[in-house]
């Protein structure tokens, strides 16, 4: 384990490594084991080194807060971080990390809608001396991915866009609060707590999560209410309460009532600690949606990507064919709307996962997994799916089966009929020729005979111009939808995107899964 000074040897130990991701979690130390979870997860990549910085920040300090006394212990954060394994700690003075003094500081100052709320209201100037060291410290380490914890969620949000805005190279990952065994989220404040304070303090993570509890599977709440109440409980347990808000994760945004995921926060003085904690109000478990054309993957990667995320995977698509299946069986023209509806009276379709996690797929009592990818079946998808009656009837039952969430659903129309209100819209695609190369290697191993790939190539631009084209839910990609391009990525890379989108707004915090 190194330990950095100055500028110097940091650029010095940068040329030394071995190669591989350079990882970098900043802390102004009193290094606890919450900190040390950042490292687990900065280490997890076996080829990457990881960097831990302790700087007790002097512009994210009010003057009336606890810069002077606050925790330095830099012999036991050398052994702590080691211990997390990290390579080496970067710990700079101020005159060092500032040269030129404060005065003469290039600053920053992240978006006014980010401060104005939670923290930033409370402290002034905090989150510009959050952004301005995080941007310093990020131009002298230079790493490939930036560990924080979702503890501290608005500091989370605004380096995020930091990041964005000045279009750095770097990837920020967000990691779950640990906690102490009595609920209270690890802090190097909580050493400040007598043992009375600490038995006060655990109102804040108790209430916080009834609250929680209290929403799930409720639709219509006003948080204004739910708000004070809040408020009146943690002062009732004896805390000084600074705020209690709910928010859009995302913007920051007050919040009235619960649509979607959505920040509740909380800040309390407890003697002479200010602590904040948090938790997510959520009406149902987080939904993921995944358009786009036939060929591009969707059915692989979604099913992968559920159980990464402990999510369950609905395949829409292979309910279409099921049901196009169950047409071209019962021989009735797919064409003519008023022959197919009739078989959606008292259609049995069921999607259940067999061992392996392979889903399996059943019309009225029939197995029928293999025989809906044959090309009988392919040709003729769209031309059912058209019909207004199979979308309705498809659309009901998915929307049933999506009633508690928790799922990742891929197909048609997801993300702008089906689950419009989902977390994540993704719009997986890539080009014709990709997607005609991979039909080709689908069909070989289902022990089809391949068409030429430019007849692969014809039949999928027709599909894709018939699905973007047909008067009844056309293939659309959502207005909030995020498009991406497969062609060149591998299946877990893949994955690996779709997880980090996911984590940007479904924190660990609120879904733990994966």
């Amino acid at each position: 384990m190194e330990l950095l000074r100055s500028r110097a040897e940091l650029e010095a130990w940068r040329r030394s490594r071995a190669g591989g991701p350079l990882h970098f979690v900043p802390t102004m130390g009193a290094l606890h084991p919450g900190h040390q979870s950042l490292v687990h997860a900065a280490s997890s990549d076996a080829a990457s080194s990881v960097l831990v910085s302790v700087f007790v920040n002097p512009l994210q300090f009010g003057p009336q807060e606890d810069f002077e006394r606050y925790p330095r212990c830099l012999d036991a954060d050398l052994t702590c971080a080691a211990q997390a394994g990290a390579q080496a700690l970067f710990a700079p003075s101020v005159a060092e990390l500032y040269p030129e003094g404060e005065q003469e500081l290039t600053r920053l100052m992240p978006a006014e809608s980010l401060q104005q709320v939670l923290c930033g209201r409370r402290r002034p100037g905090h989150f510009n001396g959050v952004a301005t060291v995080v941007a310093r410290l990020l131009g002298l380490v230079r790493p490939d991915a930036l560990f924080l914890g979702e503890k501290d969620w608005q500091q989370l949000v605004i380096l995020r866009r930091l990041v964005e805005d000045l279009g750095l190279p770097v990837q920020v990952v967000g990691c779950p609060t640990l906690r102490e065994p009595d609920g209270l989220a690890m802090s190097s404040r909580n050493r400040y707590l007598s043992s009375e304070g600490r038995q006060r303090a655990t109102a804040l993570p108790l209430h916080l999560r009834q609250a929680a509890d209290a929403c799930l599977q409720r639709r219509e709440i006003n948080l204004g209410p739910l708000c004070q109440d809040l408020a009146s409980q943690l002062e009732q347990a004896g805390l000084v309460v600074d705020y209690v808000e709910a928010v859009c994760p995302q913007s920051l945004q007050p919040r009235r009532q619960l649509t979607g995921l959505t920040l509740l926060a909380a800040a309390v003085h407890c003697g002479p600690s200010r602590l904040i904690d948090h938790t997510f109000l959520m009406s149902r478990a987080p939904i993921v949606a995944i358009d786009g054309p036939a060929g591009a993957g969707k059915s692989t990667v979604t099913r992968a990507f559920a159980e990464r995320l402990a999510l369950i995977y609905l395949d829409t698509g292979a309910m279409y064919r099921a049901v196009t299946w169950l047409v071209q069986h019962s021989g009735v023209d797919a064409r003519e709307a008023a022959q197919v509806a009739p078989l959606l009276e008292n259609l049995d379709l069921q999607l259940s996962t067999a061992a392996g996690g392979s889903q399996r797929v059943s019309v009225n009592g029939h197995d029928v997994t293999e025989a809906i990818r044959s090309p009988e079946v392919t040709a003729q998808v769209s031309v059912v799916a058209a019909h207004g009656c199979v979308r309705e009837a498809l659309t009901r039952q998915q929307q049933a089966m999506g009633q508690r969430g928790g799922l990742v659903a891929e197909g048609r129309d997801i993300g702008t009929a089906v689950f419009p209100d989902a977390e994540l819209k993704i719009f997986l695609t890539a080009t014709v020729s990709e997607r005609a190369r991979r039909r080709a290697l689908d069909l070989a191993q289902r022990g089809f005979e391949v068409p030429e790939m430019a007849d692969l190539e014809a039949q999928i631009a027709e599909r894709d111009h018939l699905d973007s084209t047909r008067e009844v839910a056309p293939l659309t990609q959502a207005e909030d939808a995020i498009e991406v391009i497969t062609d060149g990525l591998s299946i877990e890379a893949v994955i690996e995107q779709l997880v980090q989108l996911f984590r940007q707004r479904v924190p660990h915090d609120a879904w733990p899964g994966g």
